[in-house]
Parts: structure tokens; C-alpha cells; sequence
């Protein structure tokens, strides 16, 4: 931004929103104040001010430009700051709203927090009191926020009383996670459940993994209720269960405190994956095991290309329906990054069947997986939903009428570090050459 236009973008704001005369108080000082990355003189904006407001004349309004100066200066170096009133404080925030938008509002830039103080013991003339935004103020931080965490919530909650018992899609995804557990010999006695299919992990778990203290630990008061109901039903009572209500961003657990944590389609609507990921880590004993189930990128594809056709063919444009998802090949990475030991990821597809798109949703809605985007538009039109199941039926339905539905699930496994894990060899430290290999057991050709 250059100066010129910072002055002019700062000047015009001013002649809409500010008192002239409390503009001339505020710029006879020529201590320059910061407008995007530059300084700009109050002198310059008073000229500008002059330019841009030719009804200040009319008013009998001197700038400081065409006229000496006073012989009681408003402020001066040496003067005390002034005692604003409170129609002044308020016009005093209104501007530094108007500087830190000019500025962009983001993290790392700078402005002056109290344009007035200039002059004082703590600030002298001339100097600009610079602070730094964080991801809490607004800016854009380095933790970037993509879903509500509070609609979902909600979704949660909605999902404790729309939940079906014995879904057979939830079912084999925590059969699947699960599973892995019988290939250790290693027993978890202290284990946590976090969030997503927390009903089908305790119902389908049966002793695996040796377990003796399971947590479970969901955002949602009303899914930990109906998990305490059920669990008065079930005949495997040899486990002491836990319930608490807490997030999965900012986990409430002490620091190696657990042997396994467990997510059945839970941590795809964290806004910090990789970081949720990390105090699962930091959570668990050395040589803890981390196992975990997400859905990937090619979920609901079908759903995606219907909605659209229709919103282009009805609205004109597309908005986002569906929530972004992690592909396969960045689910090495974040096992990597979150600093776990023999990471393993393998992926499997699930196809079902609806009677039509409208199932497709109220299922979606039973499970907590419908969309929590923070850049969503909240309503949907009728026209829109109609015209998204006829595509929907016409492009992907078979021929006994039902449509299907593909849910990509990525399982992901990791260690916490541990002197007995096998570890690879060092770089050139091989006996034997592939060739050889090759020769001894190859085809001959």
C-alpha cells in the first residue's frame, strides 16, 4: 500500500465517520502515526482532509496547514496526555478499528495503539507503541480456524438422540480399528476414547487389547449421557469405564498417562489435526500406541458432484457444502509430524446403498458428520436440495433404484518412542546386494 493511497483510503473513512474538529485536535501534532506498514504525517492527512472535504470551509474549520500555529497548543511534548471524555474514547476506538483494517489485520503487522499518547514519560515524541496480534485477536495466526467447533457441538448433541444402534457402517469402521489390537501382543491398561463412534468402540472392543480402565471423552454432554446409559447394558462389566466431557484440541490429560488412544472418525473436524495429534502423544507411556480413523478425501464424492450441478444450474455459483478432507498421502505426514514411530496408514472404501439422497442426509445427521464449516451459508434453498437429489438419482443410481454413497476411511497407526522398537539400519551398513539376491532367487532372465 502506498502512501499516497493510505492517505486517501484513511482520509475518506475520517470525513464519514469523524467530528471535523475532533480530526483537527487529534492531527495538529506532525507525530506521524502508522497506516498499513508506513508512517504517515497527521499534517498529510490534514491536506488530504482539505481535498476530500470541501464543506469544511462552510463550517469555518482552519486547518493547520493554512493557518499559525495556536498559541495554546492542543498538545505538546511536554503536556500531560489529555483527559478524553467518553463520546472521545469511543471516536478513539472506532479509529484504531480503521487503522488496523487499512493495515489488513493480520499478525506480524503493526499500529499504534493509542494514537493520543504521544508526548507522555512512557512514549515519547515520535514514538509508535507497537503490538502484535495473536490468532485470539482475530488475525490470521498461525493456528487456522476452518470449522465451528460449537455448531458441532451441537451436531453431537443431535446425533446422542438421532443415533442408530447397530450401524453398519460405524460398525465396521471400529471393527476394522479395532482389529488391529488382536495383532499386538502387547497389553493397553489405561485407555482413552476420543470423540466420533464412541458406543461402537466400547460395544465391539470385547476384551481386545487387555485392557482394564477405558476413558471416554466426547465434546458433547448429551453423547456422554447416552454412553453411561448404555453401558449399564453391557455384559462385559470387567472394565472400569470413565466418562468425561471434554475437546479433542485441547485434550485433558496428564502428560504420559496412557498405554492406547483410540479415534473412531472423530479427529477430521479438529482445526488443528496435526496438533491434536500431538498431545495424543504427549499423553501417552513410552511405547503407547496410537490408533485412529478418519474419513479421507474421496468420501461422499458422488454427494459433492450433485451439489454442485445443482448449484450452479439454480444459484449460479457454488458455496462450500462439504467439509475439507485429509487425503491419503498427507496421512504419513502427519503421522511424521506429530513425531510417532512406525507409522502405518492403509485405507479402505465403503460403499452404501440409500434409498435416496434424503436418507443419505438423515444418516449423515444420525452419525454427526453434517457440514460445520465457519465460511458455510447456513441455508440451503428448497429448489437447490431438490434439483441436488434429482442429479444425485439420475447420474449415480443403479438399477434397482438405490444410489450409493462412498465413504473413504483412513486408519492410521503410531508408537510413542521406545528403546525396544526396532529401528532402521544405518545408511550403507548392508551385508548383502540386491543383485545377488536377484540372482539366487530370480527367474534366470
Amino acid at each position: 500500500m502506498s502512501s499516497s493511497s493510505s492517505q486517501d483510503k484513511l482520509t475518506m473513512w475520517l470525513v464519514g465517520r469523524v467530528n471535523l474538529r475532533f480530526c483537527h485536535r487529534l492531527f495538529s501534532s506532525s507525530s506521524p502515526i502508522v497506516c498499513g506498514t508506513r508512517p504517515v504525517s497527521g499534517r498529510a492527512i490534514h491536506l488530504s482532509l482539505h481535498r476530500f472535504s470541501p464543506c469544511a470551509r462552510k463550517e469555518g474549520f482552519v486547518f493547520p496547514c493554512e493557518a499559525p500555529e495556536p498559541a495554546n497548543p492542543i498538545r505538546t511534548s511536554a503536556s500531560p496526555p489529555l483527559d478524553f471524555t467518553l463520546r472521545h474514547r469511543k471516536m478513539r476506538r472506532t479509529m484504531r478499528r480503521s487503522l488496523s483494517r487499512l493495515s489488513g489485520g493480520s499478525a506480524g503487522r503493526t499500529w499504534s495503539p493509542s494514537l493520543f499518547a504521544r508526548g507522555t514519560a512512557e512514549a515519547p515524541e515520535g514514538a509508535l507503541l507497537r503490538r502484535r496480534f495473536s490468532s485470539t485477536d482475530g488475525g490470521d495466526g498461525s493456528r487456522m480456524k476452518i470449522f465451528d467447533r460449537d455448531l458441532k457441538r451441537k451436531h453431537r448433541d443431535r446425533a446422542a438422540w438421532l443415533m442408530r444402534p447397530g450401524d453398519c457402517f460405524v460398525d465396521s469402521v471400529a471393527e476394522n480399528l479395532l482389529d488391529r489390537l488382536e495383532d499386538c501382543k502387547k497389553t493397553f491398561p489405561t485407555a482413552l476414547c476420543l470423540g466420533g463412534s464412541l458406543e461402537a468402540v466400547r460395544r465391539l472392543l470385547r476384551g481386545r487389547g487387555g485392557i482394564h480402565k477405558l476413558i471416554m471423552m466426547d465434546m458433547s454432554c448429551d453423547m456422554i449421557q447416552q454412553c453411561k446409559e448404555r453401558e449399564q447394558d453391557k455384559s462385559d462389566k470387567n472394565i472400569e469405564t470413565l466418562h468425561v466431557v471434554g475437546d479433542e484440541e485441547f485434550l485433558p490429560m496428564k502428560e504420559s498417562s496412557l498405554d492406547l488412544v483410540v479415534s473412531c472418525l472423530g479427529l477430521h473436524w479438529t482445526n488443528d489435526l496435526p496438533g491434536a495429534m500431538i498431545q495424543c502423544k504427549l499423553a501417552l507411556k513410552a511405547d503407547g500406541l496410537f490408533l485412529a480413523a478418519i474419513l479421507g478425501g474421496e468420501t461422499l464424492k458422488e454427494l459433492r458432484i450433485a451439489c454442485t450441478i445443482a448449484q450452479m444450474e439454480r444459484e449460479g455459483g457454488i458455496s462450500p457444502r462439504l467439509s475439507p478432507l485429509a487425503q491419503v498421502r498427507d496421512a504419513g505426514n502427519l503421522l511424521t509430524r506429530a513425531g510417532f514411530s512406525l507409522p502405518g496408514v492403509d485405507v479402505d472404501e465403503y460403499v452404501v446403498r440409500y434409498k435416496s439422497a434424503f436418507e443419505l442426509i438423515e444418516h449423515l445427521r444420525a452419525m454427526g458428520e453434517t457440514n460445520a464449516l465457519l465460511q458455510r451459508i447456513p441455508i440451503l434453498k428448497r429448489e437447490t436440495a431438490l434439483a441436488t437429489a434429482a442429479i444425485y438419482e439420475s447420474m449415480f443410481a443403479a438399477e434397482d433404484g438405490t444410489i450409493p454413497a462412498t465413504f473413504q476411511v483412513i486408519y492410521m497407526t503410531g508408537w510413542k518412542e521406545h528403546p525396544s522398537q526396532p529401528k532402521a539400519k544405518q545408511r550403507g551398513s548392508a551385508t548383502i546386494s540386491f543383485k545377488d539376491i536377484q540372482k539366487q532367487f530370480g527367474d534366470g532372465s
